[in-house]
């Protein structure tokens, strides 16, 4: 939310450095982001002023061009060539001297330097209005009011103003605060702490009355739970157009465009006080009646934007006696706001129900500011009051007439809360004791009514627009957050609790895995849970009817829970290769989401990516690509680290993996990992191989739980290495060498590794070589060669009978 400080000045007579007064406004709960320095005019049209053109004459070199004398008032007069069809000598103008800094309309600066223009000396610039930011006209130069004085800066004539605006960070609680009044509110509460008298300067609507009754407009409130109040007047005889600067210059600060007269006001008003206004050409009002009602879905209404929309059932819509005319509290229609041929209006000034107009935002995926306030629960006792300050200002800027008495239907009045507070309670809540007399000074200050006093605490009337104000422990909220969460002092003793928890706690487990992963180089990525229904079309193994749907999406691409890991971090990925990084390794803890008839499930998953090179390009290393294994041995350095060492692999196929491999104990799934399908990386635009691992971690996680650590002493006796060079059929593969060499021989052998692999020329069609190497020991005595032979024999004679293997 954009606060400007001129604005919000208007309120609270304050002199302050902005940032100064950030800091306050941070204390008080509302936490400036960031301080920006705001000019209606980009430069504040420093070092242009007015200057007197004594001497107008042809550039000897060329046709268009003119060279001039200008007083400036200051020093000899300057010589300016100038290209302007208009100017004259006699003429008062806008001069930027040397030095000066212009913008242009996109924002980029040029400095006004001194030089040649076809041969002759120019020693600054007469401007044009859009050349200065005062217009958009480049027909001439500007020529000004000529009893204007030479010298004087043209700063002081177009009354440039400096602004400095607040970026707040309001939290969704703090309606009250949605406005420069609401944040002025705030804003003098804390200075009243620091015992300055300050008062909350309002605007005044005792001028509103009514001109005559010539334009009268009924209103029929059909639906009085979703519009408990309403209010409307019209006004007549008046003419659109541009502005005033002083009202462009507030709109301009906090980021809006200016429209027109009308259109303004509503905003300036919604942005001033936190009441959304809206306008309606009252000559599109056909029947003169407003019915506010909900409509049949389906029903079709196209929006300002000029987009058709279907409406819900459920939408609240304000109507004429013929059709729609604007979604309540969210966006006006395309056919009944203010033009430039509007003379006649119905301003409308209402309270909806929040609950109400956040659920139709949302479907319709509108944001506006109107809806940001209203589905936060505006102030329902300002209404008549805005709708009257916004009455008087029209009449100021469009002229006219208020032809009409203020319709307000407000059949129950939403009432105050009235809350109990209990002195100890606060004290035990804040932790320390605050005075008594700070404590009402501070409720008072914030409109909060005491009705009485007692010895052990305080009956109160909080106002109805602090909705976020209804318990105890919000009054104390209150309290604190105005005499100052700093000015708690801090306790000398520090308490501790210990948990008594298992060392399998699944954040412990997490935290071992996403280190040891860090420790590799992965990054870990935190993906939206919240996805599109399409991913569930690219996979088989994944099926519509299980997405979780959500009631209200924020948009298409946002309306299911997923139901893989895989597709939010190939977005990832292609996010990052997008932008020319190339070699990534990845990695995510998340849950995915399952309907499944009547039940609803999530499991809890670690998704592992890698693509490109293991490493980055050095000048003393030879860079080598991810692969398959690369993946697969970071994947069993994972289950070791827990424990999960006995796990059998098998083959999967699926349209998930080109190849892949399922890791599991008995018939529990731990991990699929393999090389995502080409038909996959081609929806996210990836060209290059990306290999993926799917833990199940709710499977993991159950697993290590069985598995208990067992200590042995550092064997005294040396192992022993002996190597086979095995020919073997091509389909035979080393998971089969190495389960057979553990059943061979159980005690004394200790590791079975692959360290070479041929095929080619010198062996037979359909043959490959492996080089397996074989670590023996016996942990109580040292080897003999017998023993040795002995087991390699056996190990020769299982992979003949077995693999129909033969030594090379």
């Amino acid at each position: 939310m954009k606060i400007s400080y001129n604005w919000l000045k208007q309120f609270v007579n304050i002199d302050w450095a902005p940032e100064k007064t950030g800091e306050l406004l941070t204390d008080l709960g509302l936490e400036v982001e960031g301080i920006e320095a705001y000019q209606s005019v980009k430069g504040g049209l420093e070092g242009v002023v007015v200057g007197e053109v004594l001497t107008c004459i042809q550039h000897p070199n060329a046709d268009r061009l003119k060279v001039t004398t200008v007083n400036i008032g200051s020093g000899e007069p300057l010589q300016i060539v100038c290209g302007a069809p208009n100017v004259a000598a006699g003429q008062k103008v806008p001069v930027a001297t040397i030095g000066t800094t212009l913008y242009t309309e996109e924002g980029e600066a040029w400095t006004i330097k001194k030089g040649k223009i076809r041969g002759e000396e120019s020693h600054g610039m007469i401007c044009a209005e859009d050349e200065l930011g005062l217009g958009k006209s480049h027909d001439g130069i500007l020529v000004l009011d000529a009893d204007l004085k030479v010298g004087t800066l043209v700063a002081d004539i177009f009354e440039v103003e400096n602004d400095h605006v607040f970026e707040i960070g309001l939290t969704p609680n703090r309606a009250d605060a949605m406005s420069h009044f609401g944040t002025a509110r705030d804003l003098k509460a804390g200075l009243i702490q620091q015992n300055m008298n300050v008062e909350l300067i309002t605007p005044s609507a005792s001028s509103f009355h009514v001109d005559s009754r010539t334009l009268k407009i009924d209103v029929d409130v059909i639906d009085k739970e979703l519009a408990p109040r309403y209010c409307g007047l019209t006004l007549s005889n008046l003419k659109v157009g541009e502005s005033p600067k002083w009202l462009q210059n507030r709109l301009k600060a906090i980021g809006l465009t200016p429209k027109n007269n009308i259109v303004d006001v509503t905003n300036y008003i919604l942005h001033d006080l936190g009441q959304p206004l809206h306008a309606f050409d009252a000559s599109k009002v056909v029947g003169n009646k407003i019915i506010v009602k909900t409509l049949e879905k389906g029903t079709k209404f196209t929006t300002l934007d000029g987009i058709e929309r279907e409406l819900h059932e459920e939408d609240l819509m304000i109507c004429n006696a013929e059709k729609p005319m604007c979604i309540a509290g969210v966006f006006g229609g395309a056919d009944s706001g203010v033009t430039e041929n509007t003379t006649s209006i119905f301003l409308e000034s209402a309270y909806f129900n929040p609950v109400s107009i956040r659920k139709s935002a949302k479907r319709h995926a509108l944001n506006t500011d109107a809806s940001f306030r209203f589905e936060r629960g505006i102030d329902p006792n300002i209404t008549e009051y805005a709708l009257k300050c916004a009455a008087i200002l029209i009449q100021e800027l469009a002229g006219g007439e208020i032809t009409s008495d203020i319709v307000d239907i407000y059949p129950k009045k939403i009432e105050d809360f009235q809350v109990r507070l209990s002195f100890d309670n606060a004290r035990k809540l804040i932790g320390e004791e605050i005075p008594r007399e700070i404590i009402k000074r501070i409720l008072m200050s914030l409109d909060i009514k005491i009705n009485n006093v007692t010895e052990t605490g305080l009956g109160l009337t909080v106002p109805a627009y602090r909705n976020d104000v209804i318990r105890e422990a919000d009054i104390i909220e209150e309290i604190l957050r105005v005499y100052g969460y700093n000015n708690i002092k801090t306790t000398e003793k520090l308490n501790a609790s210990i948990s008594n928890t298992s060392r399998f706690e699944d954040y412990k487990l997490q935290n071992i895995v996403g280190t040891q992963l860090a420790a590799q180089g992965f990054y870990e990525i935190l993906s939206n849970s919240l996805t599109t229904p399409n991913y569930a079309k690219l996979s088989e193994q994944l099926k519509d009817e299980h997405n979780v749907a959500m009631l209200n999406p924020l948009s298409n691409d946002l309306s299911v829970m997923r139901q893989s890991l895989l597709f939010s971090g190939l977005e990832a990925v292609s996010h990052n290769i997008n932008r020319r990084r190339y070699d990534l390794k990845l990695f995510e803890f998340g849950k995915t989401y399952h309907h499944y008839n009547e039940n609803r499930e999530e499991h809890k998953h670690l998704s592992v990516f890698v693509t490109g090179n293991k490493s980055a390009e050095r000048w003393n290393a030879t860079t080598k690509p991810s692969d398959f294994f690369y993946l697969k041995g970071t994947i069993t350095a994972i289950l070791e680290r827990l424990g999960l060492s006995r796990f059998k692999a098998s083959p999967i196929k699926n349209d998930v993996f080109s190849e892949g491999v399922c890791l599991s104990l008995g018939k529990i799934t731990l991990v699929e990992f393999g090389i995502v399908n080409k038909k996959i990386l081609k929806h996210f635009g990836i060209t290059q191989e990306v290999i993926y691992a799917d833990f199940n971690w709710d499977n993991v996680i159950n697993m290590a739980k069985h598995n208990s650590i067992k200590f042995k002493d550092i064997p005294k006796y040396p192992e022993v290495r002996r190597d086979f060079a095995l020919l073997l059929d091509d389909n035979v593969t080393f998971e089969a060498i190495d389960t057979i060499a553990k059943q061979t021989e159980k005690q004394l052998l200790k590791d079975v590794d692959l360290f070479d692999v041929y095929q080619g020329k010198n062996l037979p069609k359909g043959k490959k070589s492996y080089a397996v190497s074989f670590i023996l020991q016996d942990e109580h005595n040292t080897l003999t060669d017998k023993q040795i032979d002995k087991i390699m024999n056996k190990l020769q004679a299982n992979f003949e009978k077995e693999l129909g293997a033969e030594l090379r």
